[in-house]
């Protein structure tokens, strides 16, 4: 049993207080009869008029136990206030380790009242094995308990020698009726695994009849529960997660299946901050040691790598961050952008010998997969089953047909549904195209219904990622301009945000770029998003932006409509300058763009404090937009960059420092100003008797794009 999710759960609801069991058991004899009798009689009075839904007859059998505990620690209590001699030693460490008992029922207790229906069917064995641990306990409590020493009433003592005696004989018991449920519920799991979908009279006789599941609103809270405690268990369950999700799907169907869609549920997604998630080093451990080395790092989750492996292109990534990342339908490297020849993951033995040794010299934990050595041919693992496959396709066809012929409020929430559903893996983003929901999520994308347009564009965003969704989504008439007129116009902020991610997203194909720069207002809501949006926004704004101006037909338009000026107006903000330098670097390379990049009054000196303070990446975008701007821009341009105060000695650090696409755009800028009049004044003979690479494009690659300047940014697409 998870202890730290239910003391977290605790918290949440009104129940005896959990200071109580915390206090200090030092006590005085009376004291402690006290203590222990409040206690006891707190929980009855509590847990009493709890309806149990499951594991009644171990619910009551511990009750009764607790009110049986009770009638002896009143008695005694009464006796020792008309100065009954004192309890013997072996009696007061007895009541000690009741005081521990009763703080565990309490917490099995609370779990149990706590959960949902079908999170304890699903534990049923494990939690009777909880209760028959308990009655173990207190079995073995009353076996060295001095029954004879105490000063028992007859009656009294009768009842405690009758609960010891049935305590001898008691045997874990599991309900068959609840055993029963458990195993129809798995027979659902079973007949959408076989490619089956359960009868309908079936299902509903499961879960409105026997579990008194009655209403949308308590199978949405059943679902939560058990997406909740997918995340909160990180793998250490049982069942395991990926059965979990099978019987997740399952009752999403049902919950569309048999209650429908409720139209008072309709509103905007409020903006939670997700629960911090256990990682492998706890933050506040991870705040008093040293820096973890960068390599050390998965470039996805920024976390130290439990489980490096290589991927086709020759990058290492954590195996759980680059397994999501192809479920969710990628094809390419996160790092670099390459294609993906094959998803194979090699695991990286060397690196994760270094990591174990350098968390033992640090002394920080590290617990490398059981596994870790084995044969990584594949990810099928790590995928869902065929039944969660099968029942979110179930859903997704009631969900299409609600966007189609639904009231307002049933589209909004098919929008919703579609939009979670889409959230994760590329099979459930394939299917949901397949049956059709694009076209009607572009007609809610100009609804006037804030809930629908947010989930609307959202959804598409998710769709988008999916690359073969990419063309649906482009070729749907009128598609693309209902997406930018959510980006110019939208209703919500975050419906805004979401519209620039998917044009990010449908800009990944070259042959899209163009069309969503021609896009009449795209770029124009784009820079103006990257102007006064909120952090997210301007990520998403800057990374579209990026995107487009990859493609070289589109200049003209990003400078008439103001776009390069919110590209450099970006270089002064920390979140996205790095993109922002990037997106200049490409458009300074054609004579216009550095004819309206030079005319940016601020540009070099943004650049150049890229150079002093930014990312690794920011001062290589930095430097190569520099050097563009001087071999594109005339000598007026480099004129300014030649001025530039403390531009020698940042060059000269980059010159040793940088990375290595660095420090070659930074000595080709050496050799351009040495090229000048009067450049030793400036910078004393910079370059002179370094060996630095030339300048010649390689072989088999186009010369626009000679120095490497196309420059592979890591950005990838939020699911949301």
């Amino acid at each position: 049993m998870a202890t730290a999710a239910i003391f977290s759960s605790l918290r949440r609801r009104r129940s005896p207080s959990l200071e109580a069991f915390l206090a200090p058991v030092d006590l005085t004899q009376v004291a402690l009869l006290q203590t222990l009798a409040a206690v006891s009689s707190e929980l009855i009075s509590f847990f009493s008029d709890k309806p149990f839904f499951f594991q009644r007859r171990n619910f009551r059998s511990l009750i009764r136990k607790m009110e049986i505990f009770l009638v002896m620690l009143e008695y005694l209590r009464e006796s020792g206030s008309r100065s009954m001699p004192s309890l013997p030693s072996t009696a007061i460490l007895c009541f000690k380790e009741l005081y521990l008992l009763l703080y565990r029922s309490k917490i099995l207790l609370d779990y149990c009242a706590q959960s949902s229906k079908l999170w304890l069917l699903l534990q049923n064995h494990s939690i009777s094995g909880h209760f028959h641990d308990l009655n173990q306990e207190i079995s073995t409590l009353l076996d060295v308990f001095p029954i004879n020493d105490v000063g028992l009433s007859d009656d009294v003592r009768e009842q405690v020698e009758l609960l010891q005696k049935h305590a001898r004989k008691a045997k874990l018991y599991v309900d068959k009726s609840d055993e029963n449920l458990r195993l129809r519920f798995f027979s659902f799991l079973n007949e959408f695994d076989n490619g089956r979908i359960p009868n309908h009279v079936d299902l509903r006789l499961f879960f409105v009849e026997r579990l008194g599941i009655r209403d949308a609103k308590s199978c949405r809270s059943e679902i939560e529960f058990l997406e909740e405690q997918i995340v909160n268990h990180e793998g250490d369950i049982e069942p395991t997660a990926c059965v979990l999700n099978g019987f997740v799907a399952i009752t999403r169907y049902c919950r569309f299946l048999l209650f429908g869609f409720e139209e008072d549920e309709v509103q905007l997604p409020s903006r939670k901050q997700k629960k911090p998630r256990k990682g492998l080093i706890t933050r506040e451990i991870a705040d008093t040691f040293i820096t973890i080395p960068k390599d050390f790092c998965c470039p996805i989750s920024l976390d130290l790598m439990r489980d490096p492996v290589i991927i086709s292109t020759g990058q290492t990534y954590d195996r759980s961050s680059i397994v999501r990342w192809l479920e969710e339908g990628h094809c390419t490297c996160p790092k670099t952008g390459q294609m993906l020849i094959h998803t194979r993951l090699v695991p990286n033995r060397a690196l994760r010998n270094l990591i174990m040794q350098w968390c033992t010299a640090h002394s920080v934990p590290y617990d490398p997969p059981e596994a870790a050595d084995a044969p990584a041919e594949s990810f099928a693992e790590a995928l869902p089953i065929k039944a969660a496959t099968e029942a979110n396709r179930a859903t997704t066809t009631l969900l299409v047909q609600h966007l189609a012929n639904g009231s307002q409020g049933a589209q909004a929430i098919a929008a919703r549904e579609i939009r979670l559903l889409a959230k994760t893996g590329k099979k459930n983003r394939a299917f949901i195209a397949e049956a059709g929901a694009i076209p009607h999520l572009c007609k809610l994308l100009s609804s006037s219904n804030p809930v629908a347009q947010e989930n609307s564009v959202t959804a598409m965003l998710n769709l988008s990622i999916y690359d073969k969704n990419k063309s649906l989504i482009m070729d749907e008439d009128g598609c693309l301009r209902s997406i930018v007129e959510v980006l110019r116009l939208g209703l919500t902020t975050e419906a805004r945000e979401n519209a620039a991610a998917t044009l990010f997203s449908l800009s990944a194909v070259h042959d899209y770029k163009k069309r969503i720069a021609d896009q009449g207002g795209a770029i124009e809501a784009l820079a103006g998003l990257l102007r006064v949006g909120t952090p997210r926004g301007k990520k998403d704004a800057v990374t579209a932006l990026f995107n487009l101006s990859t493609h070289s037909d589109n200049y003209a338009r990003m400078i008439e409509v103001g776009a390069v000026t919110a590209l450099v107006g970006a270089l002064g903000n920390e979140g996205v300058a790095e993109e922002a330098a990037g997106a200049l670097a490409l458009i300074v390379r054609q004579p216009i763009g550095a004819e309206a990049v030079g005319k940016e009054e601020m540009v070099v000196a943004g650049l150049i404090t890229m150079m002093r303070c930014g990312t690794a990446r920011g001062k290589e975008n930095a430097v190569a937009a520099l050097l563009e701007l001087c071999r594109s821009g005339g000598a007026a341009a480099t004129e300014r960059v030649l001025k530039a105060p403390a531009l020698a000695g940042l060059l000269q650090t980059l010159l040793f420092t940088g990375t290595k696409r660095a420090r070659r755009k930074a000595a080709s800028l050496a050799r351009v100003f040495q090229r000048c009049e009067n450049a030793s004044l400036h910078f004393g003979g910079l370059g002179v008797g370094y060996a630095f690479a030339g300048n010649s494009t390689p072989p088999n690659r186009d010369p626009r794009f000679a120095d490497d300047v196309s420059m592979p940014m890591s950005i990838s697409v939020q699911v949301l």
